[in-house]
C-alpha cells in the first residue's frame, strides 16, 4: 500500500490524514472535519485504503461519547466502498512508541523524530500545521502504511457493505 486516509473518530467531528510517503515529496493533507463532512471526505478517497482507530473495551463501563464514537465509525466504514481497516490504539501505540504506554506528547516527538520538525510559516516542514488529533490521525497512517496486514477483518468486509 502506498497510501492510507487514516480517520481519528470522534463525537461530533474527527481528525483526518491522508499520507502517501511514495509520493516525490511525500504528501500529507490533515485536518478535523465535522462527522458530516467525514462522510463526503472518504467518499471522495474511495480508491484509496481506509484506516480508521478502532475503540477498544477494557471492561469499564463508557459513556454516551464512546457509543457516539463506534455509531460514527461505522458510518465511516459503511461510507468507503474500498478497503477498510480497523486498528486498535494500543496497536499505533505499540508502532509508533514500541510502549503500550505512550501518551499523545510521546507519539507527537516519535513523529517528529521520524518526520521533521513542524516548521514555520515561512519554512514549512511535511508536519506543518499538525494540532490537536490530526498528530493521532497521522500516527494510525504510519502504522497503518507500515504494517499492511494490521487491522484487515476476516473475510471482505468493504464487498459486504456496497
Amino acid at each position: 500500500m502506498s497510501s492510507v486516509l487514516a480517520i481519528d473518530p470522534g463525537t461530533s467531528q474527527s481528525a483526518f490524514c491522508y499520507f502517501n510517503p511514495k509520493a516525490n515529496p511525500p504528501s500529507l493533507s490533515a485536518g478535523i472535519l465535522p462527522n458530516d463532512e467525514m462522510i463526503e471526505l472518504i467518499r471522495r478517497f474511495s480508491g484509496v485504503e481506509l484506516a480508521i482507530e478502532r475503540v477498544a473495551s477494557y471492561g469499564l463501563p463508557v459513556g454516551v461519547e464512546v457509543f457516539q464514537t463506534v455509531h460514527w465509525s461505522g458510518r465511516f466504514q459503511q461510507a468507503h466502498l474500498g478497503i477498510t481497516r480497523l486498528i486498535f490504539r494500543r496497536d499505533v501505540k505499540l508502532h509508533i512508541c514500541k510502549s503500550p504506554k505512550a501518551n499523545d506528547a510521546s507519539i507527537r516527538q516519535r513523529l517528529i523524530d521520524l518526520y521533521g520538525a513542524p516548521g514555520t510559516k515561512k519554512s514549512p516542514g511535511l508536519l506543518y500545521g499538525m494540532k490537536a488529533d490530526m498528530w493521532q490521525a497521522f500516527a494510525l497512517a504510519v502504522t497503518a502504511i507500515e504494517n499492511p496486514e494490521l487491522g484487515k477483518q476476516s473475510g471482505d468486509q468493504s464487498q459486504a457493505l456496497s
